[in-house]
């Protein structure tokens, strides 16, 4: 479920197409001419085929005797594809797209965290004070703060040690940049960091329950801070950026 690696003009054409199609340009059902799309892009036909074989191997489009390539229907596409996932974050919110993700993740997160406080070990508590660290940083710009945030979410998930769950990260983290794109977007964000320490003194300590409700905790002020950044106001407890007396910062 990785994000496709492709480099170069080959992964650059991947890249349009396919974010054409999860923005609408092309809509399920519709034709997708290659040799169009070789004069435009500039391409060779060997080009645009591979990438619309990477692209039907996620979902995106098919190809048919008669009919020729086509996008199919957003039920067949591989939603959870991280490249799909990264291509959904472009442009305006979707607010549909994002509310499905805090369903995901309030199902998760929570999950991870109970597993988390039974199986974690000093690496793993070491991952998570490090994230936590950046994130109380004073002065911490809004790119360091969103990573720092990704990367203490990360690290909680592999704190459950199921490889399984362990792969869900790709829909924790869509979340999470996105959530963090809009909250972070003003000179003001809420301040998260508190919330994000109950979620590791609960792991620290072994507390299964105490984990997963210091997750929803955190999950529920997400959503909260959310709601007033897309509302276009600073949300509760909100830090300004360039001068966080405390020393903490927010996150989602």
């Amino acid at each position: 479920m990785a994000a496709y690696s492709g480099r170069g003009l080959h992964g650059h054409i991947v890249e349009t197409i396919g974010g054409r199609i999860l923005d609408g340009t092309y809509a399920p059902g519709q034709t997708v001419h290659p040799d169009e799309l070789e004069r435009e892009l500039d391409v060779s036909k060997t080009v645009v085929r591979e990438a619309l074989r990477v692209l039907a191997s996620k979902g995106l489009v098919d190809s048919r005797p008669k009919r020729g390539t086509f996008v199919r229907p957003r039920s067949e596409w591989s939603l959870l594809d991280a490249s799909l996932l990264r291509w959904q974050r472009r442009g305006a919110p979707d607010r549909r797209f994002l509310a499905d993700l805090a369903e995901v993740r309030a199902i998760i997160e929570p999950a991870g965290a109970r597993l988390a406080a039974t199986r974690r070990t000093e690496a793993d508590l070491a991952a998570m004070r490090e994230a936590l660290a950046v994130l109380a940083e004073p002065g911490a710009d809004a790119s360091a703060v969103i990573e720092a945030d990704l990367r203490f979410h990360r690290a909680l998930l592999a704190a459950a040690h199921n490889e399984l769950m362990g792969r869900l990260e790709v829909v924790v983290e869509a979340g999470l940049r996105e959530r963090d794109r809009i909250v972070h977007s003003g000179e003001r964000w809420p301040d998260a960091v508190p919330a994000h320490r109950a979620v590791l003194d609960a792991v620290a300590a072994g507390d299964p329950a105490g984990a997963a409700a210091a997750v929803e905790s955190l999950l529920e002020q997400a959503s909260t801070d959310l709601a007033h950044a897309a509302g276009g106001e600073a949300g509760p407890h909100a830090r300004n950026s360039g001068a966080r007396n405390s020393g903490d910062s927010a996150a989602g």
